[in-house]
């Protein structure tokens, strides 16, 4: 019992800091790239090979994770991702080659396709139902902390420092989470099921192609054709894994788990809501830079007001989900959201950059409320047997989201780029037709029910008063 009281104290930290690193890796590279690629001789559009790497690493691997940690332990399992992680950092800092980055940036992605999951995974099994929504609150704070500090930390470490410290600076970090998991991490386990060998390849090797398809959109280096036909062929493994898990006794994804309503909707709307928060970290920097002609230093600290927001909204939204319960709050927050990515339309090189600062601000504190009520439904109401597998599916569908918002906005953009108007109007146009896509994700979340998520909430309140 002692041991379970320590490990309950130090276990959203150690989660915490599972999510700074995974979402801080995923963006600190890209203001890198020039700097990596004269480094190492090579063309900056060459490099695009190191993200993409760890993109299809972790898309392959997430569903793994949550087998792994049930059959050897979350603990055992967590060490070992967070050492990949950290062992791959030091040997991506070390790189002389590009052949060499790719392959250090692979055993990165093998690590981080285990480190977020499987600390979740635990949290899971260490909280009650009524516990988990404070808790999660807390820990996915860094995770959306990390991808807006990504760009503006690795523009300052390239510029004041080398490329090589945005590596380095998961090392120490790395370390820490060792000792503190090996103290603290719970080692949880099920009953050992066989490995679902056949269901593991059409999956992640349909999230491959599915992420692969959206690659090639966003960036536009083949025909849309080509793009098309790849990610029909990763939708297409998907719809054989499914045909393929009716028939399996143990699949490596529980389909049943997709009758749970609320994790199902959680899911749509994970993918759905953030086309439009995945377009802001790309599509602001983007607007400052080539629109409105501003450093890359300013354009990535105007994405810290965002930050500040996120972090000041943890301590209200639990709060406002007591009042007004999971539906209103998401409904409400994502038309919010929508509307706050419209009227960036607005704003032009002749006014104060100032003036961004505070819907910047609002636009983090709304993203930072929907993230949390969004997550915490999709996994309220999964048992214990569907608990990794529903884990594995969210934090696949995140890693999928993200890339998908990226690539749609770059799409619209581009489409408004074949009307004669200028830069400006472009981004202006992007930002008009992002916000309505957010305003319209909202209907998702009508699919919810009014007293959908009270055993997040009812139980905790109840002990208080008991208190």
């Amino acid at each position: 019992m002692i041991r379970s009281a320590r490990s309950m104290a130090g276990l959203p930290w150690i989660a915490a800091m599972a999510f700074f690193m995974q979402a801080l890796d995923a963006t600190i590279l890209n203001t890198a790239l020039p700097a990596i690629a004269t480094s190492l001789e090579r063309s900056p559009l060459a490099m695009q090979s190191a993200i993409i790497s760890y993109t299809l690493t972790v898309a392959m691997l997430i569903p793994v994770s949550g087998w792994l940690a049930d059959r050897y332990g979350t603990r055992k399992v967590f060490i070992a991702a967070v050492s990949l992680f950290t062992l791959g950092s030091l040997a991506c800092a070390l790189s002389q080659t590009l052949s060499v980055l790719v392959m250090s940036r692979i055993i990165q992605g093998i690590g981080g396709a285990m480190m977020m999951p499987v600390a979740r995974l635990a949290l899971l099994r260490a909280y009650p139902r009524s516990e988990l929504l404070p808790v999660l609150n807390f820990v996915t704070m860094p995770g959306l902390v990390g991808p807006i500090l990504g760009p503006l930390l690795g523009g300052l470490m390239v510029t004041y420092a080398s490329w090589h410290w945005i590596f380095l600076i998961n090392i120490p970090i790395g370390i820490l989470g060792i000792f503190y998991a090996r103290k603290y991490m719970p080692d949880f386990t099920t009953p050992k099921r066989r490995f679902d060998f056949l269901g593991f390849v059409l999956f992640g090797v349909g999230l491959v192609m599915i992420s692969i398809g959206i690659e090639l959109f966003g960036e536009r280096i083949v025909s849309a054709w080509l793009a098309a036909g790849v990610l029909f062929t990763g939708v297409m493994l998907l719809l054989l894994y499914i045909a393929h898990a009716r028939r399996h006794p143990s699949p490596l994804i529980n389909l049943p788990m997709f009758k749970t309503r609320t994790f199902s909707v959680g899911i749509i709307g994970n993918i759905a809501s953030r086309l439009g928060t995945g377009c802001v970290p790309f599509l602001m920097p983007l607007m400052l830079q080539v629109g409105f002609g501003y450093s890359a230093i300013i354009a990535g600290c105007m994405m810290a007001p965002t930050a500040i927001g996120s972090i000041l909204a943890k301590s209200t939204v639990t709060q406002l989900l007591r009042w007004f319960g999971y539906r209103h709050v998401l409904v409400g927050i994502t038309v919010i959201i929508g509307i706050l990515i419209a009227t960036f339309a607005l704003q032009s090189p002749a006014e104060s950059v100032i003036i961004l600062l505070i819907p910047l601000f609002v636009l983090g504190m709304a993203m930072s409320t929907q993230f949390t009520a969004m997550n915490t439904i999709t996994l309220a109401d999964l048992d214990d047997d569907n608990a990794s597998g529903g884990n594995s599916v969210l934090a696949v569908t995140q890693q999928l989201a993200i890339s998908f918002g990226v690539a749609v906005s770059a799409a619209v953009l581009r489409f408004y780029q074949a009307f004669e108007t200028s830069t400006v109007e472009q981004f202006h146009a992007t930002f008009l037709t992002m916000g309505v896509v957010t305003v319209l994700s909202a209907l998702t979340f009508m699919m919810l029910r009014h007293g959908d998520g009270r055993n997040l909430i009812t139980n905790r309140d109840k002990k208080k008063k008991a208190a």
